[in-house]
């Protein structure tokens, strides 16, 4: 029997902290290696990928954007690959990209305004004096003529200059000079603007991994439009996400939580949502543990259905856990609404491919063993872990910039992503 691989799975920040002390290389097969093994999951996805990006950004060799456009999406294609069941990747690589094509924008509008703003100048000195020649541009070396002072200074050339404040910050070294050495060409600037260009994209970088960590928080602060005093509401395997919003309500607000979910098989395990029961009850708010075949029995009396997402696709279709379709399905018949908690960045401004509208299967010995008999080999046993849940069975999307309908999407999407950057997920597809 193989060795089990579990404990040498490192937390999120253990391999974080090892992409800085590796290669960018290693940090990438590194993550692709657990990726590929679904050792890295969910959010810990988006997390990661930012952070690889970065290090695309910060430690790899380019001198223009478009080479850096190509680097980001080249290791974006490798860690889609990774895990093509997890589309969180591919919407931080077009967020990077993104990115990247606002700030060489921002440049380039820069640079033509500053070059707009001294030809403005010059047209209203010519307009004020029309028989004067035009004005000549002045050159960065020349300097302000002024009245001579009775006591002279000295330049490191060797040039008298008068000693005043306007000549002092105007003192330039000729070409040549022993100080400077020879004129500095363009192509030789460019590298320190490249470098500033940099940082604003590590910034940028940074500031998405901020929304990354304080989603939840801040999905958890639109509690109060949502949970009223004394409501019924049906929580289907719920995530870090409607955890965080549950207890975030149970503290000003008394309602009643139904916990539905898939049962652990295991008689002897802990029982599910053990700790998040604990803290809704000593907040005050009543649990109720609800078995899936019993869920139907409860859906007349639940006031709203709560879910986390794993995705929310163009058509607002949503990438769940196993399960919450049905009870989507059953709230659409009983006419409750149903809430998907789903931060912006697991927007997907592309629509549901058959992989997962079929849904991602799992491992069947989690409910079936062979160890039951012989009869298990004559079987075809599927464990589905995800399901997708079509637009029309979803009322409200709760996200982290506050409550939003399905006519919302399509300027999230554009706010967040550029055109050209829509079918990346495709485009990694067809270079397989």
């Amino acid at each position: 029997m193989a060795p089990s691989q579990a404990s040498h799975v490192p937390s999120l920040d253990t391999l974080v902290k090892s992409f800085n002390d590796q290669s960018l290389e290693a940090s990438v097969e590194a993550l692709v290696f657990l990726l590929r093994r679904r050792q890295v999951r969910g959010d810990d996805c988006a997390k990661a990928t930012a952070h690889i990006l970065r290090q695309v950004v910060s430690k790899s060799k380019w001198t223009d954007v478009n080479q850096l456009l190509d680097k980001v999406y080249s290791y974006g294609v490798r860690l889609v690959r990774g895990a093509p069941l997890e589309p969180v990747i591919g919407n931080i690589v077009r967020r990077v990209l993104r990115l990247i094509r606002d700030e060489a924008a921002e440049e380039r509008n820069a640079d033509a305004s500053d070059d707009d703003l001294e030809s403005d100048t010059a047209d209203d000195i010519q307009s004020l004096n029309p028989g004067a020649p035009p004005p000549q541009p002045l050159s960065r070396t020349a300097t302000l003529p002024v009245r001579p002072a009775p006591t002279p200074l000295f330049s490191s050339s060797g040039l008298t200059v008068s000693n005043s404040m306007f000549n002092l910050l105007s003192i330039v070294e000729p070409v040549g000079s022993p100080l400077t050495g020879s004129s500095t060409p363009m192509s030789q600037a460019q590298p320190a603007s490249m470098q500033a260009f940099r940082s604003e994209v590590l910034d940028g970088i940074e500031e998405i991994l901020d929304e990354i960590n304080q989603s939840d928080d801040q999905i958890a602060s639109f509690w109060e439009s949502q949970i009223h005093p004394g409501d019924y509401v049906l929580a289907y395997q719920p995530n870090k996400t409607v955890e965080r919003f549950l207890i975030k309500a149970a503290s000003k607000r008394k309602f009643t939580v139904l916990l539905a979910g898939l049962q652990n098989p295991d008689p002897t395990a802990e029982p599910p949502f053990a700790a998040l029961r604990k803290k809704l009850n000593a907040a005050g708010v009543e649990t109720i543990n609800l078995a899936t075949n019993g869920l139907m029995a409860y859906i007349p009396r639940v006031n709203k259905v709560i879910f986390g997402a794993k995705a929310v696709y163009q058509n607002g279709g949503l990438l769940v856990d196993s399960g919450c379709c049905v009870a989507a399905q059953a709230a659409h018949e009983y006419l409750k609404p149903v809430i998907a908690l789903c931060p912006i960045y697991k927007f997907c401004p592309e629509d549901p491919s058959n992989e997962v509208l079929r849904g991602e299967l799992g491992d069947p010995s989690d409910f079936v063993s062979f160890a039951n008999g012989p009869a298990v080999g004559l079987l075809d046993i599927e464990n589905t872990v995800t399901d997708y849940i079509p637009p029309e069975l979803v009322d409200v999307y709760l996200t982290n910039l506050g409550p939003q309908t399905r006519k919302h999407l399509a300027n999230i999407l554009a706010d967040h992503y550029k055109i050209e950057d829509v079918a990346f997920s495709m485009q990694v597809d067809d270079e397989a």
